[in-house]
């Protein structure tokens, strides 16, 4: 009889840079994730594009780019609805589309409406397969089981067999405390370490995603390396499921280990106005956020995407706009472009493979490029720049993410147990954890291993 494989526990720490964790690892402030860098593998990965938070947890959860998964934004036009999808930029730019559509957005609609409907979540693939699935505060959370909400407002959804996120919804009472009393001060994390803290003390899973937000919205404020104090709780938070486990040589004979960011982030010194640069444009629409935008043809009168790019030429924020052409992908940077052909996983056409010289930059952009969600233009911000949201919000003098440059896009991944197999991508995680459970992948990840 094969011996069953450990249960699993992915731990995402949102926003965290491999130069931060790398330089914290020995320190005393960061002693469970030392112990389990120590312990396995430390290494680096890429995540998908446009780097954002809603992005990035679709393809973690998914094993896919937006081709696949179709979020393409933290703010995006929906052609189909005819209107704007704002998942939280900020609170201007809630308020701007309209808190209750946000809220409801960002809670319910991103996993009931607009996850694609032929990607599959390993929440999913593993019920599928018999396994319990757990999750605390993951965003992009669709899973097999009915789970109906605190607010009766925000109805019912589909999520993991254990499903715990922000106080919103939970599977059984766990004591834990209100999540959202003092973001500032760590409460959301607070919640999350306490949830993960009871589901480890009962063990009630073969899969964990646990995740911790409040490194990003330090570092959103303080900067990319610059909230050490943040970090610190994050690894106590961690800490909390290895000490719920009886210590850390329990936890690992237990479960085997990820612990990962989504994104990366880079300093914020400019901000853009990208919208000012189309207000002339005729049925035009810039949805821009932190180091990302996408400018979308509303109709016939519109100019041609090519056109629309073109308009970007000199524009000091703009580092890279892609577009689609003919059936063709274009990528133009500097006044150059590079031509890639979709049918064929972006193979090179004609030009300077250069232009896309960003940490897997050809996969990445080919990924946003065929998200039927995505805008005409593509835009990937310039080092240094950020684009301002629906209300004008931005974090200049601290750090945002979004782009295609690398430190948006390189996130550091921690292994341990996992036969040392490490991801190189974050769409490499969710097969990686269906193989170790011996389940296989979707379809679609299988096609792009082949």
């Amino acid at each position: 009889m094969s011996e069953r494989p450990r249960k699993v526990v992915l731990a995402v720490i949102d926003g965290l840079t491999p130069t931060m964790l790398e330089a914290s690892l020995g320190d005393r402030s960061t002693p469970t994730l030392t112990a389990l860098a120590e312990r396995g593998m430390l290494t680096r990965a890429t995540t998908t594009f446009p780097s954002l938070t809603p992005v990035c947890l679709s393809s973690i959860a998914t094993g896919a780019h937006p081709d696949v998964h179709e979020i393409p934004h933290l703010v995006w036009w929906s052609r189909r609805e005819r209107r704007l999808v704002e998942y939280g930029s900020s609170f201007g730019a809630a308020r701007a589309a309209g808190l209750g559509r946000t809220l409801r957005d960002t809670l319910v609609g991103m996993n009931a409406d607009h996850l694609g409907k032929g990607a599959v979540t390993i929440f999913e693939a593993l019920a599928d397969a018999g396994l319990e699935t757990a999750a605390v505060n993951f965003t992009a959370y669709r899973g097999r089981t009915l789970q109906r909400a605190n607010l009766p407002l925000l109805g019912s959804v589909r999520g993991p067999e254990q499903f715990f996120f922000y106080n919103l919804f939970r599977s059984e009472r766990t004591g834990a405390p209100l999540s959202f009393r003092n973001r500032a001060g760590g409460t959301v994390d607070a919640y999350a370490a306490a949830v993960g803290r009871w589901l480890v003390t009962r063990d009630g899973f073969d899969f964990l995603l646990f995740y911790l937000s409040d490194y990003d919205y330090a570092s959103h404020a303080e900067g990319p390396d610059a909230a050490a104090a943040v970090l610190a709780r994050s690894d106590d938070a961690v800490g909390g499921l290895v000490r719920s486990a009886g210590g850390l040589d329990e936890f690992l004979e237990r479960y085997a280990v990820i612990v990962m960011s989504d994104h990366g982030q880079t300093p914020v010194h400019e901000v853009a106005q990208l919208q000012h640069r189309f207000r002339h444009e005729p049925e035009t629409l810039v949805t821009a956020s932190n180091r990302a935008a996408h400018v979308y043809r509303l109709g016939g009168d519109a100019p041609t995407p090519r056109a629309l790019a073109e308009r970007l030429d000199g524009e000091p924020s703009v580092d890279v706009a892609l577009w689609r052409e003919d059936g063709i992908g274009v990528a133009r940077r500097a006044g150059e472009e590079l031509r890639l052909d979709l049918s064929r996983g972006g193979a090179r056409i004609d030009g300077d493979a250069g232009l896309l010289d960003h940490p897997d930059g050809v996969a990445r952009a080919v990924g946003v490029l065929l998200c039927p969600n995505a805008g005409d233009v593509v835009v990937s911000a310039a080092e240094g720049w950020e684009f301002a949201d629906l209300g004008g919000g931005h974090h200049r003098g601290g750090g945002s993410h979004g782009s295609l440059v690398a430190g948006d896009s390189l996130v550091p991944v921690v292994t341990v147990g996992l036969d040392g197999t490490a991801p190189r991508s974050v769409v490499d995680v969710a097969p990686l954890v269906l193989a170790h459970f011996g389940v296989e992948a979707p379809a679609y990840v299988l096609r792009r291993a082949a």
